[in-house]
């Protein structure tokens, strides 16, 4: 089956599939932009990544508020969201980002390689690695799960069509990718039985969206596909938006550990001068009001008293740095040119 590459840059709120976004408020936000009157505020940018549009309108009201309480200031942070590796891109290629809460790690590490806007540590910058929330991979059907799908060989059977973003522009892609391959892999410690099973599975593939909230609008309003492995939070979002009628979501044995890092973007903020409300923002993330607000919206808190009434299920998760090594390596392996996703685009799969 051959995979059609979509190019699904989303603007408005998840909410917003049912309506048209307005790409140039999205590229005046993006580029810091403000009108007129909000320019005597300070105004920070946070670039991240797609399905974290409806849990960052909240934290970033919440911080609002909480900077105007302790220092008086009024304070506008503006947010720009796409697939994680193209939001990555944005930053790498000038955009003004003070911080960047994206998807996985290699992103960052893409960031303070190619511009040194950011420092190489940065995962010591902060608790837990540069992580205030985790998540990992469930799979979003179909009301009744009429193709029986409960685990991840049920995804590469032959009558399964699966949707997943492109793992070259998408964090959620990635995480799919490796997921799928770790879970493999686990099974026999095998890589050649691990990769041919994800070969199988890409078969599936009909469309590449280009981040996850594409793949999202693809399966729950254009109706393609059977299966989505998504994000946690993004599954349970359709539920909430699409009607818990009309899906079900389906929690694997073993999946992903997935972590969406966020860092500090020193190279702009220092010159700026956002530095210290741009690092407060951060700090913020850590905080019990922060932490309660991922549980909310269905995100692994770092704290986990936080997740107190939050319905998360029990997941055995692994971690894709065990069983295949550094950051460096992983994307090297899987993502970059002549990787694993490359070989098997090339092998028809």
């Amino acid at each position: 089956m051959r995979m059609v590459w979509l190019s699904t840059t989303r603007t408005g709120t998840f909410a917003g599939f049912r309506r048209a976004g307005c790409l140039a408020l999205l590229g005046a936000l993006a580029l810091g932009v403000a009108a007129p009157s909000a320019r005597a505020q300070t105004a920070i940018l946070n670039v991240s990544y797609d399905p974290t549009r409806e849990l960052y309108r909240e934290i970033n009201d919440a911080f609002a508020k909480s900077w105007k309480a302790k220092t008086g200031e009024d304070l506008t942070v503006r947010a720009s969201h796409g697939g994680s590796g193209a939001q990555a891109r944005t930053v790498i290629d000038g955009v003004d980002a003070d911080v960047v809460t994206l998807g996985i790690p290699s992103d960052i590490d893409a960031i303070a390689k190619l511009t040194k806007k950011i420092p190489a540590d940065w995962r010591t910058k902060l608790p837990n690695e540069s992580l205030p929330y985790t998540s990992t991979v469930v799979f979003l059907v179909r009301k009744g799960n009429p193709k029986g799908v409960k685990d991840w060989p049920d995804l590469a059977k032959p009558d399964v069509k699966v949707i997943t973003p492109n793992p070259k522009t998408s964090a959620g892609g990635r995480w799919n990718f490796l997921a799928a391959w770790g879970y493999a892999y686990g099974q026999d410690k095998d890589a050649a039985k691990a990769e041919e099973f994800v070969g199988k599975l890409y078969k599936n593939v009909p469309v590449l969206d280009t981040g996850a909230r594409g793949s999202t609008v693809t399966f729950a309003q254009r109706k393609l596909g059977d299966v989505l492995p998504t994000w946690e939070n993004e599954a349970y979002l359709v539920l909430q938006e699409f009607g818990a009628e009309n899906f079900d979501i389906v929690v694997p044995p073993t999946s992903i550990y997935a972590e969406p890092p966020v860092a500090l973007v020193p190279g702009n903020a220092d010159r700026k001068g956002t530095t210290k409300v741009a690092q407060a923002y951060l700090d913020y993330l850590y905080t019990d009001e922060a932490q309660a607000i991922f549980a909310k919206h269905h995100y692994r808190p770092f704290k986990a008293g936080a997740a107190a009434g939050a319905k998360l299920p029990e997941v055995k998760l692994f971690k894709i740095e065990d069983l295949q090594g550094s950051w460096d390596d992983i994307q090297a392996k899987n993502f970059d040119s002549g990787g694993l996703f490359d070989r098997l685009s090339r092998a028809g799969r």
